[in-house]
């Protein structure tokens, strides 16, 4: 008996991995076990009954009284109304004629567009599913590879969950009771290195074998590439950047506020481009509502399974046994992104987030990595982007990867749940090889935030 309360905390996690499989909702998994865990500490004598007004006051000050949190729903509403606005069909058809010479031109110019997506929306569906109307319809009709089209669109796409203004690096920035505008300054360079070694990768790909993606070629008249186009393509979305994470970065705004600068922007690209109707508004905010809900659902899930796990002395028992164990630093990082990756697989990025970053982040702020990083007080920043960079793959792994079924219902016909998948594979192997290039080189994500505070 002494030894089942001693590893009462472990026991959480063998009893919350199976019932994370039986399809019930994520928020009332996590909330329950929390809830059974801690009646099982009353019943044994382990925790006083009164300790569960200790849990509701957690939730209400980390989840209801968070004021950083309501830039969630303010972003999420921005990149639903952007979805509507027509911006990124004008921007693709531009990008196509910049680049309609090159050998793989419009791979390259989906990975550019996935990027500007990116820094406006920060919703992966909705950068999936806008792209794969877009551009895979053109890309097959062009002679593209279909595996090689596929895994464009899906890697590109993901790049919203890293490039700020991300909403998995404010849920991040909570959890780990730091800055959301530094974690934004932080995600940056791994972001374009990401699209670096996507857009490499392409080049080299169709310079090698030109059959996989043929160049556009001469375009129809009226289609020319002129001046006019480039600016009234190129600067709604740029001075929704600006506005956004111009004020943050300029200390102009907090992320919260910053979120209602992006919501407001977005809702007039919309009436600019005479897409903002009643209905179209009522289904945003019914989409932004739904979305949001689902996500304080497992903010409240997963506060009370962390705050139990920690009442039962869970962080001192990990830190106890790695201490014990004589586990270098390194060893355990390379566990923990083992363990995520895997996760991956199985799981969202929020549930996986929720999970691991309150119960760990704690242990990982007390390893000492020595002189690897400039600065050591930035290891929790340089842990949530390795977190983040990781947990993108989430997305494109089956056989629950969201972006491939976002991608498969907006397809045509004749792409195979079988191309999505060939294709992403070297994706996922280049953000693998980003992952390793970020913990080898934590400046990547460190220089920017260390130098600017």
């Amino acid at each position: 008996m002494e030894m089942i309360i001693e590893f009462l905390p472990f026991l959480m996690f063998a009893v919350l991995t199976p019932l994370l499989f039986t399809g019930y909702p994520v928020a009332f998994v996590l909330g329950g076990v929390g809830l059974a865990f801690w009646l099982l500490a009353v019943a044994l004598g382990l925790e006083n009954e009164n300790s569960f007004f200790l849990v509701v006051s957690r939730i209400f000050g980390g989840v209801v009284n968070k004021q950083v949190l309501v830039a969630i729903p303010m972003f999420i509403f921005m990149g639903t109304m952007l979805e509507k606005s027509g911006v990124a069909r004008s921007l693709l058809q531009t990008l196509q004629l910049m680049t309609r010479r090159v050998p793989g031109g419009l791979a390259l110019s989906v990975t550019l567009l996935g990027v500007i997506l990116a820094a406006t929306t920060g919703i992966i569906g909705a950068s999936v599913v806008m792209m794969t109307l877009l551009a895979l319809p053109v890309m097959i009709e062009r002679g593209y590879d279909k595996a090689l089209a596929s895994g464009t669109i899906a890697a590109s796409g993901t790049l919203g969950i890293l490039l700020p203004p991300s909403i998995m690096l404010v849920v991040m920035a909570d959890l780990l009771s730091t800055s959301a505008g530094g974690l934004f300054m932080a995600a940056i360079g791994p972001s374009l290195m990401l699209a670096g070694l996507y857009m490499a990768y392409i080049l080299i790909r169709t310079w090698t074998k030109p059959s996989l993606a043929p160049p556009l070629g001469e375009v129809q008249a009226g289609e020319e590439l002129t001046f006019g186009r480039v600016v009234r393509s190129f600067l709604p979305p740029i001075l929704l950047i600006l506005a956004v994470l111009g004020s943050i970065f300029g200390g102009l705004a907090t992320p919260t506020e910053a979120s209602g600068v992006g919501a407001l922007g977005a809702l007039m690209l919309a009436a600019f481009n005479r897409k903002l109707t009643f209905g179209t508004l009522r289904d945003v905010v019914e989409q932004s509502a739904l979305t949001s809900t689902m996500l304080f659902g497992l903010f409240v899930g997963a506060t009370a399974f962390s705050f139990v796990f920690a009442l039962l002395g869970g962080h001192d028992l990990i830190l106890h046994l790695m201490h014990t164990s004589g586990a270098s630093p390194w060893l355990i990082l390379f566990i923990l992104m083992a363990a995520v990756f895997v996760l991956g697989f199985f799981f969202d990025w929020i549930e996986i987030t929720l999970i691991i970053l309150p119960v760990f982040a704690p242990v990982i702020a007390k390893l000492d990595f020595g002189t690897h990083l400039v600065d050591p007080s930035l290891t929790l920043s340089w842990f949530a982007i390795l977190m983040a960079v990781n947990l993108q793959t989430s997305f494109l792994t089956p056989p629950f990867g969201f972006a491939l079924f976002y991608m498969k219902g907006a397809a045509p016909a004749s792409v195979k749940l079988t191309d999505i998948y060939r294709g992403i594979v070297p994706f996922v192997l280049l953000q693998i090889l980003g992952l390793v290039l970020l913990l080898i080189w934590p400046e990547i994500a460190l220089w920017l935030p260390r130098t600017s505070g």
